[in-house]
């Protein structure tokens, strides 16, 4: 009798594609038609709800999941949209609607905001996560669990 392959859990290494769509389709992340990911579940490659999806399939398997980004990316929070002084951005900078930024957090770390508004003096910044409350059709394929 073979043994049966091991399931994904904690601390697998696993080799996987994956697609993560907005309800509309919109195709938010896939790795399909480009190398597969390799990561250790747990090592915080993915967010600890996506990886809960995974937990329990095995090398083959190719499943759909519906989900909710305010489980796996947090609530959209309106406190997390900030008008912020031209001033504050390099010269020269000109700010698109939809236009993704980087700022350096007070602990040194990057923080990613999407534009969202400009007027002469300022600019509207949005620091959600750009899943988060939102609906998401996720596929997994899982090439190998270790």
């Amino acid at each position: 009798m073979a043994a049966e392959t091991p399931g994904v859990r904690p601390g697998s290494r696993i080799k996987l594609h994956l697609e993560i769509c907005l309800a509309d389709g919109t195709r938010a992340l896939s790795s399909f038609g480009e190398d597969p990911m390799e990561l250790v579940l747990g090592d915080g490659t993915l967010v600890p709800g996506l990886e809960d999806l995974l937990v329990g399939l095995r090398s083959g398997a190719d499943e759909r999941f519906l989900a909710d980004g305010a489980e796996l990316y947090g609530p959209r929070d309106d406190a997390k949209v900030h008008w912020i002084p031209r001033a504050d951005f390099p010269p020269g900078f000109n700010p698109e609607r939809g236009q993704v930024v980087a700022f350096e957090a007070p602990g040194g770390q990057e923080v990613a905001g999407l534009v969202l508004d400009s007027e002469e003096e300022r600019v509207q910044v949005d620091f959600n996560h750009p899943l988060a409350g939102r609906s998401l059709q996720i596929r997994a394929r899982i090439l190998s669990v270790a």
